[in-house]
This record gives structure tokens, sequence and C-alpha cells, in this order.
């Protein structure tokens, strides 16, 4: 299964592409976008969504895996976040894929094994599960830490199926 994570963002958006299963994930493609906040918002949005569907047609991913953010105390940030999140998902909605939502605690649950974990661990565990030894942008981590999260929670799903 081929499985798009997206740390969703107006100025970094992250995406990250792995395949495999819950026990062997490969690492396929990551990347940052980055908008540039001297661009009106509609640009910004339509440079988003084009790239994730460029993504989406280049690699045809079978699940999509966003970060679900809860940002309470900073309204505007979250609307901004919020324009993106919506576009990312019309893009989705558009190429018929599925898409599947997880917290920040659920992801560094799954792959650190504590919801307290830092960014750093996460890091770790997101360049040790996928064989990666580069150094890369913390939003392209975050997007491949929700594609492995997804993959290790479709995998439980299946085991359930199959009982």
């Amino acid at each position: 299964m081929i499985v798009l994570g997206i740390d969703p963002g107006l100025a970094n958006l992250g995406l990250g592409l792995v395949e495999g299963t819950a026990r062997k994930a490969s690492h396929i493609h990551h990347v940052c976008l980055v908008t540039e906040s001297a661009w009106i918002m509609p640009r910004r949005l339509q440079y988003i969504h084009a790239e994730v569907t460029r993504l989406i047609a280049e690699y045809q991913p079978e699940a999509v895996a966003i970060e679900d953010q809860i940002l309470r105390k900073q309204a505007d940030v979250a609307f901004k976040v919020g324009q993106a999140f919506g576009v990312v998902q019309l893009a989705c909605a558009q190429a018929g894929l599925p898409v599947h939502t997880y917290g920040p605690m659920r992801v560094k649950q799954t792959l650190v094994g504590t919801g307290r974990a830092d960014k750093e661990q996460v890091i770790y565990m997101v360049k040790a599960s996928l064989g990666i030894r580069e150094v890369f942008n913390n939003h392209a981590a975050d997007a491949l830490a929700l594609a492995l999260t997804h993959l290790a929670h479709q995998g439980v799903q299946q085991a359930l199926v199959q009982r």
C-alpha cells in the first residue's frame, strides 16, 4: 500500500510517501512545500493544491493520512492552516482518495510508544523505520510519520477483520 502523509500548514506543508505494511515500509519521496508570506492567499492555496494534486497523480497513493491539528490558542494561525487543510482535502477528494486523520499524540504513541515524545524522538523513529540517513525538514518528517502511523493502524484493522 502506498500512503501519502501530509503535515498541513500554510507557510510549510510537509508531504511524505511510504509504501509497504506496518511491518516493512519503504521511503518513496518527501518534500516540504514552502509558500512565501508575500504571496496573496489565493496564490498560496493554489500552489498547495496544484502540488498535492501533482504528487497524487505521479505516485498514485491508495490512502492519505493528515495531521488533525487543534490550535485553540491562536485563532489566526488555525484559520490559515485550516484553509491549507481544506485545499489538501479537496485535492484528495478530486482524486477519490480516502483521507484519514491522526492527532499528534496518536502519531507519537504509534511510532515512539508514548504520546509525550519530542520531535527528535519521532524523527529518529521515522529514519530508523525507513532506513533514511539524511537530515530533513521537520514538516517532511511529520508527514512521513503520519504515513507510517496509517500503515500501523491499517495493519491493526486488517488483523481484526481476519479474526
